[in-house]
């Protein structure tokens, strides 16, 4: 299924730097940059840094992977860089938008206009319908409600004829494709997608990683996913590796089989560190 192309909505207000002082500048066409970027939880002997110093720079309009070990950062990376997380150390731009200076209400606020979320679990709300859902980022946000734009961007899904209904009544492929709408309808910044696919069978799961695919490729989305599934990390540009809260490894459209052969690659050196290390 093929996403139409739609006029890519750019509020007039949408700073792409930060001019404030003392803020370090912003690389013009970026939609992701993280500078030194740690998080560590806790003090002295028991102190845990769940990231070690994340550099990243990702152009608008790319599809990234983030793929690690269980326990390599992947979820603190993701936080981290979507603001839902703030890091230890280190600074996080967001279409040009220093956001690690930012207060809870300011970041409250640039999550519902300029950044689209996908989750495993949907997080659809029940008693809404489809329609409704998909509006709700604006309606919190304080935004006027685009029933035409939410119409679109459900037809865009395959769901034009779904708008009425509840999330209940739905497949779960056909929840989370309501969840892209979602996050498509305020033409953002950046889509996270953390682990779209994991409650998804094969086939369902492909439709999906096909939507995000073409949100890319026809709408100029800029899409980053956590997943742990090579096979839904090949429909990406490029496939990081987290190890130990740091990049250890990447890989530019590789195949699924590479993939995989990547991360056991690296499960095996991070396993037999942490032998060392006892």
């Amino acid at each position: 299924m093929r996403l139409r192309r739609g006029k890519r909505q750019q509020a007039d207000n949408r700073p792409e730097v930060d001019n404030r002082p003392g803020a370090p500048s912003a690389t013009p066409g970026l939609a992701v940059e993280l500078r030194d970027v740690r998080r560590q939880y806790g003090r002295g002997a028991g102190t845990v840094h769940a990231l070690a110093g994340i550099d990243l720079a990702l152009p608008r309009g790319t599809f990234t992977a983030v793929m690690g070990p269980s326990g390599s950062g992947k979820s603190t990376f993701l936080q981290c860089a979507a603001g839902l997380d703030r890091p230890s150390a280190g600074s996080v731009r967001l279409g040009g938008t220093e956001i690690t200076g930012m207060s809870e209400n300011e970041l409250t606020e640039l999550r519902r206009s300029r950044l689209g979320f996908v989750f495993q679990a949907f997080n659809l709300l029940p008693s809404l319908t489809v329609e409704q859902n998909v509006l709700l980022p604006m309606r919190l946000a304080g935004q006027r409600q685009d029933r035409r734009g939410a119409r679109a961007v459900l037809a865009q899904v395959g769901l034009a004829d779904k708008a009425k209904r509840r999330p209940g009544e739905l497949s779960g492929g056909q929840q989370q494709r309501v969840a892209v709408a979602r996050a498509l309808v305020t033409s953002p910044d950046v889509i996270f997608a953390d682990e779209p696919t994991g409650a998804l069978d094969t086939g369902t799961a492909a439709e999906v990683l096909g939507l995000l695919r073409d949100a890319v490729d026809t709408l100029g989305a800029t899409v980053v996913m956590v997943t742990h599934d090579p096979a839904a990390a090949v429909w990406a540009d490029r496939v990081l590796f987290l190890a130990d809260g740091a990049f250890a490894d990447h890989l530019e459209r590789g195949s699924a089989e590479q993939i995989a052969e990547r991360m056991a690659l690296l499960t095996s050196r991070t396993g037999a560190m942490a032998g060392v290390a006892a």
